[in-house]
């Protein structure tokens, strides 16, 4: 794969990871791209969940799907079934394929099955990869395939990885934190629903991952949430209100959620017992929760009018990690 077909590749790969960021959790988020020998992308692939298919495998299933005709596994989700029937039935159909993943393919067996040893038994002839493995347990993919007469390639677009990869390296010893907020084009955060069906369906999805939700005080007493993923049918975290006074109404909903349990400190402290947190919430959460948060997030919902209330007049430049324009823009963000 020459140059230019191996960062088109590798962008596709990325964008796809992205759609899953966080929602892997505890595991990295990754992406793949088969690409035929005239340098066509055959197929996307991306880690969607911890204990299912790993990127590498949805992008060969795909491919496979499209270069043999076969069907039959073309909506299967199951990685064990995947891989044995890619092993069984693929007839050298990879020769002439090359790949793009933004992690190197893991050497081990787990939940599911080496991806190495897949790429490696399917014949792809080679690889561009973006990052090494940080997870000793995992990493030595690239020395398998590699042994096996596979060429690797690292570093390939590697700063966007290593961006990819942030969250999953912070986690493996201190909490990941973000913070989430929507607003429209006018700035407004209040009075109503903001963000669109499908954004709210994210927030819960990500909620579902995480441990911990922090929120203010104020905005509890305001907008009286539950701050479950119901959207989802996902589990819902305990919850941090964070607060100088202890008095809540509560029959707030989020003090009614099953197998939850609630905190009201004056203190973030607590968010470090927890390993991946989403702090949501307006200026003033923003403000108190600057020096913990690692990322922040915001839906940006195509609306003006409706609302009085903004950010405030906190003062923050961020670098774009992630944008993605549907019903709503949304941002995955750092502070510069």
């Amino acid at each position: 794969m020459n140059t230019a077909t191996a960062n088109r590749a590798m962008t596709l790969a990325l964008n796809a990871a992205w759609e899953y960021q966080l929602l892997t959790f505890p595991n990295p988020s990754v992406g793949a791209a088969c690409v035929s020998q005239r340098g066509v992308i055959l197929s996307v692939g991306a880690h969607k969940a911890a204990g299912g298919p790993h990127a590498e495998v949805y992008a060969l299933r795909d491919a496979y799907t499209i270069l043999s005709g076969d069907n039959t596994i073309a909506d299967c989700h199951d990685s064990h079934r995947i891989h044995d029937y890619l092993r069984s039935h693929h007839n050298g159909i990879f020769a002439s394929v090359s790949m793009a993943v933004t992690l190197e393919p893991c050497s081990h067996s787990g939940k599911t099955p080496s991806c190495a040893l897949l790429i490696r038994d399917l014949g792809i002839k080679s690889l561009s990869i973006s990052c090494k493995d940080p997870n000793p347990d995992a990493a030595g993919g690239a020395d398998i395939l590699k042994s096996s007469g596979v060429e690797c390639t690292f570093g390939i677009k590697e700063e966007e990885g290593k961006k990819l990869l942030e969250p999953f390296i912070r986690w493996q010893k201190n909490p990941f934190v973000f913070f989430k907020w929507a607003q429209r084009l006018d700035g407004t955060i209040d009075n109503g629903t903001i963000s669109s069906a499908t954004s709210r369906e994210h927030v819960h999805a990500l909620r579902d991952r995480c441990d911990l939700i922090v929120i203010g005080g104020n905005t509890v007493r305001a907008d009286r949430p539950r701050l479950d993923a119901r959207l989802v049918d996902g589990k819902a975290p305990d919850v941090l209100i964070y607060s100088h006074e202890a008095h809540f109404d509560r029959t707030i909903p989020l003090f009614d959620v099953p197998d939850r349990v609630v905190y009201i400190e004056s203190s973030l402290a607590r968010i470090n017992r927890y390993s991946l947190v989403m702090i949501e919430g307006g200026g003033s959460m923003l403000e108190a929760s600057r020096d913990v948060c690692d990322w922040y997030l915001s839906y940006i919902a195509p609306k003006i009018g409706g609302g009085t209330q903004t950010m405030g007049t906190i003062q923050e430049d961020f670098e774009v990690l992630s944008a993605k324009i549907s019903d709503n823009i949304i941002l995955w963000m750092k502070k510069k």
